[in-house]
């Protein structure tokens, strides 16, 4: 299966420590997707600086597919960090080309011929998943981080198969009124990563809940990524077993609360 990753990129560049790390939602679930053994790609927009090859070649070396990585002149998408304390503070954040980025008519015919495309709230891609939708028979997943009624989520959520959104309440309640309000715009599932009080998910029929996978917390950077990563890799093996009927979601979060528990573990992203 081909799990295309499209969208923004970061570099976070710790400036004190002259220390550059590759970031981004859909950057990172291409690599967690390579983790668990499957194929995948990043589709984007990097500068010609040096960032940009840091960022290509850290991708490269993890083995995702950068083919369809834009190489534009100007600069890579830098957020500056610094550590007070044990906690990261973020400081200026410049998004360079990716500013600008759209894809043409030949770059959206090829990722409608992938098994997934996986993107989020910041990629710049909400306007061209219909037209992906169209040109062929992909899964389409969106991360609407923390903001599920953003603009940009509304509008993905009309062409997304599986919706994705961070919200850290205990009351269930509340969020299946919200799961059942989003699923109602069109996705087929919609699925909420609720940090130490697991996940919870709504197939338009049934909500499903998944606690957490008891680990050492190091690092929760990279954490809600590697979920989502977890969770389409079991959901698009599952997929492709049962003839595109995918019954146990259950499963599905139960891998992705693994995958991010691998990542908690670790200091950094990956």
């Amino acid at each position: 299966m081909n799990f295309a990753c499209a969208g923004d990129n970061c570099i976070d560049y710790y400036d004190r420590d002259d220390a550059a790390f590759c970031g981004g939602n859909p950057v990172n679930v291409a690599v967690y997707i390579k983790r668990l053994g499957g194929d995948s790609s990043y589709t984007g927009a990097v500068g010609n600086d040096r960032f940009g090859r840091v960022m290509l070649d850290s991708l490269q070396a993890k083995g995702v597919d950068t083919s369809t990585v834009q190489v534009k002149d100007g600069a890579t998408a830098v957020c500056h960090v610094e550590m007070k304390d044990g906690d990261r503070i973020l400081g200026d954040y410049d998004e360079g080309v990716m500013a600008d980025f759209t894809l043409d008519k030949d770059e959206i015919c090829w990722l409608a011929g992938q098994d997934i495309v996986i993107s989020g709230l910041w990629s710049h891609m909400e306007n061209v998943l219909k037209d992906i939708k169209a040109e062929g028979q992909t899964v389409i997943a969106f991360d609407c981080a923390d903001r599920p009624y953003d603009p940009v989520s509304v509008t993905a959520s009309q062409s997304a198969d599986i919706l994705f959104f961070s919200d850290d309440s205990a009351d269930d309640e509340e969020l299946k009124s919200v799961l059942a309000d989003l699923a109602s715009r069109g996705p087929a599932l919609v699925v909420a990563t609720r940090g130490k009080n697991g996940s919870m998910a709504y197939d338009g029929r049934n909500f499903c809940f998944h606690g957490i996978i008891e680990c050492e917390l190091v690092d929760t950077m990279g954490a809600g990524d590697s979920y989502i990563a977890g969770f389409l890799y079991e959901y698009m093996k599952r997929r492709q077993q049962s003839g595109h009927i995918v019954d146990d979601i259950e499963a599905c979060m139960k891998a992705g609360a693994e995958s991010a528990a691998v990542t908690i573990g670790y200091s950094g992203a990956w």
